[in-house]
């Protein structure tokens, strides 16, 4: 079992807990947190590029010139792909970069992402989230002088809390999220990771079956 201690707001150590290896003392899998990264990113992809080939465009109803006799390529529309002002021949379309990720590979690659952090002492633990109100600079104030952490930092809770999602929401380097929302691509883009006790006890359930 891997072992963390427990601080409150006042970056005070209150205890310790155990977690289970498989979440929080796996081994860095390079090749996971690619696929993660990169699975998270095709998903989040709107697709929406799109441009008109020669159907689409206007005009390029008559034929320009006849077909014979004048000396030049024989062209049936002006809409054309090599005519200034045609459609555009093999462009983007729209689509849908999603695709399937295994739940397993998934799992694992937060595990992975999770373990590095701890290694890293990038990954903090509180006993519990205690902010009274929606606002961003309570929030900033309860991480950066009652914490005493710098950086992108990002905050962890298990079930709802919506004064935390609130108050993240206008700040640019300090973001929320619950639990069992953590993907292995947040975990990477942010410099440190603060969870509650209960959080990372719900997280280690989940990751080690």
């Amino acid at each position: 079992m891997a072992e963390m201690s427990i601080l409150n707001m006042k970056r005070e150590s209150v205890g310790s807990v155990d977690l289970p290896d498989a979440a929080y003392d796996y081994p860095l899998k390079r090749h996971l947190l690619y696929e993660a990264v990169r699975h998270y990113l095709a998903c989040g992809r709107a697709g929406t590029h799109k441009v008109k080939n020669r159907v689409e465009v206007s005009g390029g109803g008559k034929k320009p010139w006849r077909q014979k006799g004048t000396g030049r390529a024989r062209s049936g529309s002006s809409r054309s792909p090599i005519w200034k002002g045609g459609g555009v021949a093999h462009g983007p379309q729209p689509r849908d970069y999603s695709y399937r990720f295994p739940k397993m590979a998934r799992r694992k690659a937060l595990a992975s992402a999770l373990s590095e952090r701890r290694r890293e002492d990038a990954l903090v633990l509180v006993d519990s989230w205690e902010l009274e109100t929606s606002k961003t600079k309570a929030l900033a104030s309860l991480v950066r002088s009652g914490l005493g952490i710098e950086g992108k930092v990002l905050l962890v809770f298990d079930g709802e809390n919506s004064n935390m999602e609130l108050a993240s929401r206008n700040h640019p380097q300090i973001g929320a999220i619950r639990a069992l929302q953590l993907h292995a691509y947040d975990v990477l883009n942010f410099d440190k990771i603060v969870m509650s006790k209960a959080a990372a006890q719900q997280l280690g359930e989940v990751l080690v079956r």
